[in-house]
């Protein structure tokens, strides 16, 4: 397997990926959508846009052209979920079979509301799927504080490999076979963390953040196990650890949105001032229509579901919420 890695998506999160391998000793080539962003990681090691102020390793070389990525041994892809599919069928001509292929997005494909390995499968049938989601904010990756993340292969053997090209003291990815519990985890914590930003926003309390983190993981973890995944996945990094992080800080692009929602901005508004994807947005409703289709109850995204359509105002979900018959906690 070669020793380079590439990595599709040259956005906060690709770059702090491709500054990760290089403290791992592993040379990258970072596919960039912007050419002035290739230009400026190759001539300055910084990406002004998406991670400023942070010195890149000169081991990481940005291209604008797919085909520089085909010696590659393995590949990262961090481009938003909704761009998944045109985005890998690009690189299709690209790949290698057996390549390792390691999903770094989180989201449900509107539409069809397949998981993005799912689309990995159907657009690179020959790739070796893996995907990598855990409690990690792209600045702190990339300044090197310790972070520590699943990588979910079903090739034990591939994720290995993977771990070895990215792994290190401050970047620790824990080996997993579950490739739907992280994926929903990763998913579904978007949702979570608009809805832990409208807490905060309307200041209902610290109480009321505890208890959304708790039921919302009660949700996230009902979905995943109705997919099939391992219910222990839910319990880990990419489940419950990512959800903590998610909804504990205004760092998080989902967690800030709702916090503007809740402070009475409207969406458009919030989405017109942001250059890079919450995709917690474009996931609640994709998340509610598999929910439906599973007899999945999940109260709290199809509340951030409603408010995100236009369908309910932040106060009207709230109080629907509140408005619920008691129940079992085990419900």
């Amino acid at each position: 397997m070669s020793a380079r890695l590439g990595i599709i998506g040259a956005g906060a999160w690709g770059t702090a990926l491709a500054q990760a391998a290089a403290r791992a000793g592993t040379p990258s080539t970072l596919w960039a959508f912007e050419p002035e962003v290739a230009a400026a990681i190759n001539e300055t090691h910084e990406n002004p846009v998406f991670l400023k102020g942070i010195k890149l390793d000169p081991a990481i070389r940005a291209t604008n052209n797919a085909a520089d990525l085909s010696a590659c041994g393995a590949w990262l892809v961090v481009t938003p979920a909704q761009h998944m599919r045109a985005s890998l069928e690009a690189f299709r001509a690209h790949l290698r079979p057996g390549t390792p292929v390691a999903l770094c997005s989180k989201g449900i494909e509107r539409g069809s509301l397949k998981l993005m390995s799912n689309v990995l499968g159907e657009t690179l049938p020959h790739a070796v799927p893996a995907v990598l989601s855990g409690p990690s904010f792209a600045a702190d990756v990339a300044r090197g504080l310790p972070t520590a993340v699943t990588l979910a292969c079903t090739d034990a053997s591939a994720g290995e490999k993977l771990i070895a090209m990215i792994g290190s003291a401050s970047f620790r990815p824990y080996l997993a076979d579950d490739l739907i519990g992280a994926e929903i985890g990763g998913s579904v914590k978007n949702v979570l963390a608009i809805a832990a930003g409208i807490v905060e926003g309307r200041e209902l309390g610290r109480s009321a953040h505890a208890a959304l983190i708790a039921r919302g993981f009660a949700e996230m973890t009902r979905l995943a196990v109705a997919l099939g995944a391992q219910r222990e996945t839910l319990t880990g990094l990419c489940g419950l650890g990512d959800l903590v992080l998610t909804c504990s800080s205004p760092q998080s692009r989902n967690m800030s949105c709702g916090l503007a929602l809740g402070r009475g901005e409207s969406l458009a508004d919030i989405m017109a001032a942001r250059n890079s994807v919450t995709e917690g947005v474009a996931t609640a409703p994709a998340v509610m229509e598999l929910a439906a289709r599973h007899h999945v109850d999940m109260p709290i995204c199809e509340a951030v579901a409603a408010i995100v359509s236009g369908k309910a105002s932040v106060d009207a979900a709230i109080n629907a919420l509140l408005a619920r018959p008691f129940t079992s906690e085990s419900a």
